[in-house]
């Protein structure tokens, strides 16, 4: 039990101390930082980062979150740039360099080929006045007191400052450029993220059973045809106009009034108004009105068109839910 306790202890100290240093990176900000968004705002070509050891795995986060969030970037090994790398910059590409002390003998061999392809170069640093920062044309600086870890040796606080510094930059981009969650769907197609994003009703409904009763069929017919089209509903319709819908708890509710059946129709026990939407709408925004109204089903039409049904389960099977 105290090893668990003392596990947790240096669980919460590791937190706190990383939530500290994180803090105060909001004091360390200068016009750098605000030049630095700017100019890759406006620039034509593509952002490339670069780093060495921890930093080089923060770099690929923060190129994979720029690439999302619509500013084309690519990830530069700061080893493998002096070895034929270099030919990815191109002559509008903006460099950012992520070194904790900046004076690595990689970043130190890398930086003067970088400034002679006369590119801007952005540093994202621990070290205001390191190689680095000397040599860059802007300076952000990504200063913690000390890592997390014990021995103050392990990058654990000073990569996730770094990480920090990039979300900022991301987050800045987004906002000055207008970028919506359409934009984002674009970039993010495939999984859950994706379908939450892309996927309208039309792309989930079954617009091919389409269950349906007339307004004057009896509550057997109504048995029937539920049973048979199997989504647990049949929209009801006069002249082919939508009046209703009656489904499956609309039956036991009328069983449990009372057992005969027989004269009973399907104006008799249907739910006037239902919901109905249109094919074009975002899945997750249907989802919303299932889940406000408590239903499992939507109509779906269009121009008043009965043209398909819309079941909880094909929004749980795609993993909107």
């Amino acid at each position: 039990m105290e090893e668990k306790k003392s596990i947790l202890s240096y669980a919460k100290e590791t937190i706190e101390l990383q939530a500290s240093s994180i803090r105060n990176l909001s004091k360390l900000l200068t016009k750098d930082f605000e030049k630095a968004v700017n100019l890759i705002n406006k620039t034509k070509g593509r952002v490339i980062v670069s780093g060495i050891g921890k930093s080089a795995i923060i770099a690929q986060k923060i190129v994979a979150t720029l690439n999302s969030t619509g500013t084309p970037s690519i990830f530069m090994h700061a080893a493998d740039a002096i070895h034929g790398d270099l030919g990815l910059i191109q002559k509008n590409d903006i460099i950012i360099c992520i070194s904790k002390s900046g004076n690595t003998p990689e970043i130190k061999a890398l930086v003067p080929f970088i400034k002679k392809t006369y590119n801007k170069l952005i540093a994202i640093t621990g070290e205001t006045k390191s190689y680095l920062s000397e040599k860059s044309d802007i300076v952000i600086s990504s200063y913690v007191d000390t890592e997390a870890c014990p021995n103050n040796l392990a990058p654990t606080t000073s990569t996730t400052a770094q990480l920090v510094i990039g979300d900022a930059i991301a987050v800045c981009l987004v906002k000055l450029r207008g970028f919506s969650s359409n934009d984002f769907a674009k970039y993010h197609p495939g999984g859950n993220l994706g379908k939450k994003l892309f996927l309208n009703v039309e792309d989930l409904m079954d617009s091919k059973k389409l269950p349906k009763v007339d307004v004057s069929d009896m509550m057997k017919d109504v048995i029937i045809e539920i049973s048979n089209k199997m989504l647990g509903i049949a929209t009801v319709l006069n002249r082919n106009k939508i009046v209703g819908v009656i489904a499956d708890g609309d039956l036991r509710r009328q069983l449990l009034k009372s057992q005969d059946i027989s004269k009973v129709k399907a104006s008799d026990i249907m739910s006037k108004n239902p919901k109905i939407v249109s094919k074009n709408i975002l899945a997750t925004k249907a989802l919303s009105i299932m889940k406000i109204n408590k239903i499992s089903q939507l109509v779906v039409a269009e121009k008043g068109k009965y043209i398909g049904i819309l079941h909880i389960q094909s929004l749980i099977k795609e993993g909107i839910i």
